[in-house]
């Protein structure tokens, strides 16, 4: 058996390491066998030596987090587990280097998990990315972001943000307000972004210029999308004809990012969803990129991965 200890900088970065409750020692203590106990600002780890040496590489590549006093999750507690499972600790301390944007309350934002830095990586590089996964994997708000940034920098002179109101059933005439106030409850997750990086009163500003357009899909065709930053979200709910004609709107200089989750499907029965027809005729096409995003990229609260996979469970069994 082997014990060392490690000293913290202060009470911040001890309750940062922590977490909530000693959550973060708990899973620190699942992923590596060894056992962790903190006194003040003292760290005591013992065990094995593998064990022992593999939680301080844990902690050490961890240190950006409780250095500076910042929340450590389950996800970047794994993240670096994966890290050093596959040899990538370069690759996790350039994750770590990579900021997307910083919010207008100066925090910084970065992806949380390689496929998640993948995914922000396709979405710079290619002119139509889908980003496929499931729930709160940040495939719409990583998205967003990157959109609002690039209008931000003038890179664009548009920001559209659409998807299918499959639960309206794309009438939306029964629902009270003009199109603006009809539409808000199925976009409410594309909003988000906007006001973590742009201040609410200039949204409104924006959306009435037209510079940042939020509207149900129906409400493309026909139109020709030039010098734009489109996102197409729930793209699991269009249909093959819907999602032809949304990928033909995209025109010079601008970019499309469509994502879906296809365990999630909102269509009637017997209706194939487009986006599960587009992967199969357009994943050869090149200049288009498919990133696919999974539990270990959840953000969300760690139920959530746990009701993904008590669904899959009892999906598989029926």
């Amino acid at each position: 058996m082997q014990a060392v200890i490690i000293e913290l900088p202060n009470p911040d970065s001890a309750m940062a390491l922590a977490g909530a409750q000693e959550s973060n020692l708990k899973t620190l203590s699942q992923q590596t066998g060894a056992k962790l106990l903190l006194r003040g600002q003292e760290l005591n780890i013992s065990g094995t030596e593998a064990q022992v040496n593999r939680a301080r590489q844990m902690i050490s590549l961890l240190k950006d987090f409780w250095h500076e006093g910042r929340p450590i999750s389950d996800v970047d507690i794994l993240a670096v587990s994966q890290a050093l499972n596959t040899h990538q600790e370069d690759e996790w301390k350039a994750l770590q280097d990579d900021v997307i944007v910083r919010t207008r309350r100066g925090e910084s934002i970065r992806a949380r998990t390689f496929r998640q830095r993948q995914y922000i990586k396709a979405i710079r590089q290619h002119a139509i990315t889908f980003g496929i996964g499931p729930a709160g994997t940040g495939k719409t708000f990583l998205a967003a972001l990157l959109a609002v940034k690039a209008l931000l920098d003038n890179e664009y002179e548009r920001l559209i943000l659409t998807r299918p109101a499959v639960e309206a059933g794309e009438k939306l005439g029964f629902l009270p307000g003009d199109l603006q106030q009809k539409v808000n409850p199925y976009l409410r997750p594309l909003y988000d972004a906007l006001y973590e990086l742009i201040e609410p009163d200039r949204i409104t500003s924006l959306m009435e210029r037209g510079v940042i357009e939020v509207a149900p899909l129906a409400y493309m065709r026909g139109r020709t999308l030039n010098n734009a930053f489109v996102i197409l979200d729930e793209a699991q709910n269009t249909t093959p004809a819907q999602m032809k004609m949304m990928l033909t709107r995209i025109g010079m200089k601008s970019r499309m990012v469509v994502t879906g989750d296809l365990t999630q499907t909102d269509l009637l029965p017997n209706q194939p969803s487009g986006l599960a027809i587009a992967r199969k005729i357009l994943e050869p096409v090149e200049g288009i990129s498919f990133c696919y995003l999974a539990k270990g990229d959840i953000v969300r609260h760690p139920l959530v991965e746990k009701i993904i996979d008590a669904y899959e469970r009892y999906e598989t069994v029926n």
